[in-house]
């Protein structure tokens, strides 16, 4: 995109990270705005943007392209592809912040390369992205993140489910999994999708490793990545406050605002 490019913007999902998207796009960003949501409740997505500057329609998820050219993705992992596909076969730009859902449908990237469509995933809740990918130009021996979380924010995991853990009896700091990118992502679909996109920017998802924790003397998401590579040593460490959903922080949508900014503008600072 050059500057001075103005960009239609529909938001698919109007939870609580949507929701911050879709208002602060009608408040206003010089080459964007807002032309569409879709939500799995209409009506009550209507009563909640009954406060917006102008009438936003609300539609079904195959229909954003149709007057978008960015969809961003703030929906469950359960229609994930329902938003992409539709999005990659018009050529739109794409923002999944469902990242975690991308690493199993990697053929997506190659229908975007046949099409000209976009796959932008956003920094969300994590930071050093920059210096991971420049690390990646070179030799990344390892890539590791520890995600510290209080319980409640990793409940209803499909991981928990399967292991029989009950995140609400715990007590001190626990560690409830050690394992690849990729599985942590499978069995935390709402919880791990930094994890993921440190493994899309470094080493990838089987390589990269993931810790969970639950931590009940936490207030904060924290998460703290180690990465050893032929040009630095990176250590870094982020602490989100958690949203109104306690499995997101509140940095997440400001972060797609910024990438959505950088589309247009004509200064983008890093990489």
């Amino acid at each position: 995109m050059t500057a001075g490019t103005e960009l239609r913007v529909a938001v698919a999902g109007l939870g609580a990270i949507g929701f911050e998207i879709a208002k602060r796009l009608d408040a206003g960003m010089p080459g964007l705005w807002l032309t569409a949501v879709s939500a799995r409740d209409r009506e009550g997505a209507a009563r909640r943007m009954s406060g917006f500057s102008q009438p936003i329609p609300v539609l079904p998820v195959e229909e954003l392209p149709e007057v978008a050219d960015v969809v961003v993705e703030c929906a469950p992992k359960a229609v994930f592809a329902q938003i992409l596909e539709p999005a990659i076969a018009a050529g739109r730009i794409v923002m999944p912040l469902s990242v975690g859902a991308l690493l199993d449908r990697m053929d997506l990237v190659d229908r975007a390369r046949e099409t000209g469509a976009r796959i932008i995933v956003p920094t969300g809740a994590l930071l050093g992205l920059d210096a991971v990918r420049a690390a990646a130009e070179g030799t990344i021996e390892s890539a590791r993140i520890v995600t510290r979380k209080p319980p409640k924010g990793l409940a209803g995991a499909p991981y928990l489910d399967q292991h029989g853990i009950d995140v609400a009896a715990i007590t001190e700091p626990t560690r409830i999994f050690d394992g690849s990118a990729r599985d942590g992502a499978r069995g935390f679909p709402a919880n791990v999708n930094v994890a993921a996109a440190l493994s899309l920017a470094g080493i990838g998802p089987d390589r990269t490793r993931l810790e969970i924790w639950a931590d009940p003397t936490v207030t904060r998401n924290t998460h703290t990545i180690v990465v050893e590579s032929d040009s630095a040593r990176l250590t870094m460490t982020i602490e989100n406050i958690p949203s109104e959903n306690p499995r997101t922080g509140r940095i997440t949508p400001l972060s797609v605002i910024a990438a959505l900014r950088g589309l247009v503008s004509p200064l983008k600072i890093g990489t």
